[in-house]
């Protein structure tokens, strides 16, 4: 028995044997992050620190310099005088350890849309700040989730996505491409750049920049893009991030310039100046590099790629677009003197479908006629409240809804909540903002009287809006007065814009390709060379009118009012107008569907002809 007891244990006093591994910070060598952009100092300094300098003299008179490490050979060892085997792959296997450097583990992140995504550690660090985690609580695409009920998705995990769509490209172009010298640097800024482009959304995003701004502060022109600036330098300088962008090899101010403007064009003096290479941040060799988050050019950039596939996901919308596609055919060519990013001539009618996916996102969703008019109420009643919620910004200076945008700190805290803060509120000087938010609650809208077009594009600011209100409460319909009066502000109008990113303009136009035999020389595809079934107009102006008065008389009233408006206006016929006003459409014989070529069957019913004149029965046409 005495064998089987437990051997005595040995009591060690030392506190050290038994304490845990503490988590190391990772020792990053600030050359080695970007070795492509060493100059030949920086090579010998390197070989130094690696045991060699008997070769910095070797190296100094042959030029060597970083985007030379790459391309160096054993033979090349030799050829310049380093003949001994072992110095030799001594020095090529210090010189392998540069390319595959990793400072720190990147994370992975399971996204719905691109699967398990990783993330540069830096990235992670911009992601971990107040100013993005922001982003979790601004709704992708704003009232269509009142629409929509999937469309629950926010610009948090949007511009993680691009993020890493943004990596994808430039890593696919680098690998396809390596004499385009896209150093580690070019590909970190560009993945931050993505990240941290949508950073200036107010909240419910869009409706934010262009419909609530415009109106509370109509003498400023403000997009989101230029509080997308300001919130990164506010990011960057409120959590200290500036050492750690250098830590990982990034020049300051140089590459923060670079990032501002993949996102929102040339800065300040360069773009005012019109040169011919406005941008500071990269040469006009690296131009390719400022079409892959935000492409002036011609709207190619990972930006739609990401919103096409994770809002068709969340709205049950198919996408017909497959960005994987165009990485694999993704190169660069020089045009005009620069360097843009092309694809092969064969994928010109899948960018064509492209553009139509966008367009049948807006018709579908984005402009769709509830979520328009549930965020046209939501801006009303934030108007209503703009001078009754404060938020506290920088030196404990106080900022309305409308003036947060002047104050990063004061904007940081605003986003969705707000429409809670005021539903919930039980302040008197919010009630009127608070009734129209239990309207949309319990589905108390204002409704749609129609849809409308010109025959020509107009231009349309805040005054024609209230001069055409105006018009549609004073006018009388031809059918009889009525015995409900309406007002101007019972009136909603609403100009929607529809086109294929670039207003009236074909976007492929400024897309290049390249033949299969020939990779190297971008040339341009005519419309008429792809098909002849494409769209003949890239833009139109849509009209809508809503009624603020639900009962059913006014209703009516309001009805007949935009049917005689859309006549005297000369504008098109409504659609639905044969339901929402039977008696006045067919006074307008350009409205007859006979006159429009589509042919069909016809009837006669009523006395009254489609054309307006009288017979004894009226001719209705199906199609």
């Amino acid at each position: 028995m005495a064998n089987r007891k437990r051997p005595l244990e040995t009591v060690v006093t030392s506190n050290d044997s038994f304490k845990t591994p503490e988590k190391r910070e990772p020792e990053v060598r600030l050359l080695e992050t970007d070795y492509m952009g060493w100059g030949v100092e920086d090579t010998c300094r390197y070989l130094h620190t690696e045991g060699l300098g008997e070769w910095e003299d070797t190296f100094r008179a042959q030029k060597v310099t970083g985007v030379g490490l790459r391309y160096l050979k054993d033979a090349d060892l030799e050829k310049i005088g380093v003949h001994c085997l072992g110095d030799r792959l001594k020095i090529l296997h210090s010189l392998r350890k540069l390319w595959h450097i990793e400072t720190e583990a990147n994370k992975v992140f399971n996204d719905p849309i691109h699967g398990h995504v990783e993330l540069h550690p830096l990235l992670i660090k911009i992601i971990d700040t107040p100013q993005f985690q922001r982003l979790r609580h601004l709704k992708q695409l704003g009232g269509a989730y009142f629409v929509f009920p999937g469309a629950s998705h926010n610009r948090f995990e949007h511009c993680i996505g691009v993020g890493h769509l943004a990596g994808r490209l430039v890593q696919a172009l680098n690998d396809r491409q390596p004499e385009l010298l896209i150093s580690r640097r070019d590909i970190l800024c560009v993945q931050i750049a993505g990240l941290c482009h949508d950073l200036g959304h107010g909240p419910f995003s869009h409706m934010y920049d262009g419909m609530f701004i415009p109106k509370a502060r109509p003498g400023i022109t403000w997009k989101h893009e230029e509080a997308s600036l300001e919130m990164f330098d506010y990011l960057v300088e409120d959590n200290g991030l500036s050492p750690v962008m250098e830590q990982h090899g990034l020049v300051l101010p140089e590459d923060l310039d670079f990032i501002k403007e993949q996102i929102a064009g040339p800065l300040g003096s360069n773009a005012a100046q019109g040169q011919k290479w406005a941008y500071k941040g990269r040469p006009e060799d690296k131009s390719f590099l400022y079409e892959i988050v935000a492409n002036k050019r011609n709207g190619i950039d990972v930006d739609k790629w990401d919103y096409f596939a994770r809002d068709c996901y969340h709205l049950g919308i198919q996408n017909n677009f497959d960005y994987r596609r165009f990485l694999k055919f993704a190169r660069v060519c020089e045009v005009d003197g620069q360097k843009h990013i092309c694809t092969r001539d064969k994928e010109v009618g899948n960018l064509y479908d492209m553009f139509h996916t966008r367009n049948c996102l807006h018709r579908r969703a984005y402009q769709h006629k509830v979520g328009n008019i549930i965020e046209t109420m939501i801006t009303e009643a934030f108007l209503k409240a703009d001078n009754h919620i404060w938020f506290e910004g920088s030196k404990g200076k106080k900022f309305t809804l409308s003036t947060a945008i002047d104050d990063m700190e004061a904007y940081t805290k605003l986003t969705d909540h707000v429409f809670e803060q005021i539903l919930h509120s039980s302040t008197p000087e919010l009630a009127e903002s608070r009734q129209i938010l239990r309207n949309i609650i319990c589905r108390r809208l204002y409704k749609c009287l129609g849809q409308t077009q010109a025959d020509k594009p107009m231009t349309v600011n805040r005054e024609v809006l209230r001069s055409w209100e105006k018009e549609l409460a004073r006018l009388v319909p031809q059918s009889g007065s009525q015995d409900v009066e309406l007002q101007p502000e019972d009136f909603v109008v609403n100009v929607i814009f529809m086109d294929y990113g670039m207003k009236e303009k074909n976007p492929i136009n400024n897309v290049r390709f390249y033949c299969k035999d020939d990779p190297t020389t971008a040339i341009q595809i005519r419309k008429n060379q792809v098909s002849k079934l494409l769209p003949e107009q890239f833009a139109e102006q849509l009209i809508r009118v809503h009624c603020k008065k639900t009962d059913e008389k006014s209703l009516e009233a309001a009805k007949k009012h935009f049917v005689q408006w859309c006549m005297n206006m000369n504008f098109s016929k409504p659609q639905d107008g044969d339901i929402i006003a039977p008696e006045l459409t067919p006074l307008k014989a350009s409205w007859s569907n006979n006159n429009d070529g589509d042919g069909g069957s016809s009837r006669e019913v009523n006395g009254v002809s489609v054309n307006g004149q009288k017979r004894a029965k009226v001719q209705l046409t199906f199609t």
